[in-house]
């Protein structure tokens, strides 16, 4: 996967040289299923991409059409400042697109070795040049110790550093991953990721990576393209998408919250953890409020003489690193909330114990509510 191609250039060619990637307008469909609605993505030289979404959110589609697993339908596809794909154009197939590709399945030759397996993508070197090449990749991957065995004889971390070091070894500036780590056990895919991400950022290719994975995303991703239903509903980097999200699907995707419902008056929501900001909301529109566990600060307090005003403990469950309170809220108002606090470490306070809430606002979000059906 290392020819280059002389392609024609853009129009817009000098935008197009500070961009690996470029994808515009493209949509796609199956049938009379639309699976990718006008999507735009840009990426640079050495930046790590993450699509993230739901099943069936277009994302995959998306990398296939990179790749020229798929036909272009309509839009624009750039890499390198050359147009690679244009509708109704000459196809160029992915061994034409200097592209790595790497898949959840392996896909390793069951017939070569390991070291034959990533010596596969180098056949335009002499042989001597291919050996040295693939060993060095198999070095930098761990894998050296196994160049002589068959894919059959490892695991399904071996395999898929093998099959990382065979997409890496042509020096593609473009890697193509697809769920590359979903089939791992969770403590075989978090090393293998770690090990991923240095090597790819060691060698500078840049990389565009699905993973339905939130936590996956924001470990790997420069930046993340959110997605939902075919387009891209936010895009920026990990902290821009977790701390300010454009919209309540966004909140949710990242993980569970406590939604509450209220209406804005003078900028605020009156809510039974106490008011919460509603900058730029009109006094009376109604509010959907979604806080995640880890804003509910939680503090024991003395038996007070009258219990029912405050707010209690139902249960609490230790879950490793953090625990978690199931808590029964009490507003002054009379308003009663069940809620969800994510506490670090060991804190298991019996139930009924009385406890005091803070909010922390930064994992406060406050959203219209007609904004809450496409945000479930």
């Amino acid at each position: 996967m290392t020819s280059q191609l002389n392609l024609p250039e853009t129009r817009h060619a000098k935008a197009d040289h500070a961009h690996l990637l470029a994808m515009r307008e493209v949509r796609h469909a199956y049938g009379k299923h639309v699976a990718l609605k006008n999507i735009n993505l840009e990426m640079a030289p050495g930046e790590v991409v993450c699509l993230l979404g739901p099943s069936g959110c277009g994302k995959t589609t998306l990398l296939r059409i990179a790749a020229g697993l798929e036909v272009l339908q309509q839009g624009e596809v750039v890499i390198n400042g050359r147009r690679i794909g244009v509708p109704g154009g000459r196809h160029v197939p992915p061994e034409k697109r200097n592209v790595g590709l790497a898949f959840q399945d392996s896909a390793l030759f069951p017939h070569l070795t390991v070291l034959e397996n990533v010596m596969f993508g180098l056949e335009a070197q002499p042989l001597h040049q291919r050996r040295q090449r693939a060993l060095e990749w198999l070095e930098q991957l761990g894998m050296v110790g196994y160049a002589k065995v068959y894919p059959h004889m490892l695991s399904g971390g071996q395999q898929q550093r093998v099959a990382l070091a065979r997409a890496l070894a042509p020096s593609p500036p473009l890697m193509l991953l697809d769920e590359p780590f979903s089939s791992l056990d969770a403590r075989l895919r978090d090393q293998i990721r770690d090990d991923t991400l240095h090597v790819l950022k060691k060698v500078g290719a840049g990389t565009l990576l699905v993973t339905h994975d939130p936590e996956e995303a924001m470990f790997m991703a420069d930046r993340i393209a959110l997605m939902r239903d075919g387009r891209i509903v936010q895009m920026g980097t990990p902290q821009e998408l977790y701390c300010n999200p454009s919209d309540p699907f966004v909140v949710i995707f990242f993980g569970s919250v406590n939604e509450l419902h209220g209406e804005a008056r003078g900028g605020v929501v009156q809510t039974p953890v106490g008011p919460v900001s509603a900058a730029g909301l009109a006094d009376g529109t109604q509010a959907q409020v979604l806080i995640r566990p880890e804003a509910l600060l939680i503090t024991e307090i003395d038996e007070p003489s009258s219990s029912h005003q405050y707010s209690h403990v139902i249960m609490a469950k230790l879950l490793g690193r953090s625990s978690l309170l199931h808590i029964c809220a009490h507003g002054k108002d009379g308003r009663e909330a069940h809620l969800h606090a994510r506490v670090p470490g060991v804190f298991l306070p019996a139930a009924g114990q009385p406890v005091e809430i803070r909010l922390d606002p930064s994992q406060v979000f406050v959203f219209p509510a007609d904004l809450a059906g496409a945000g479930a």
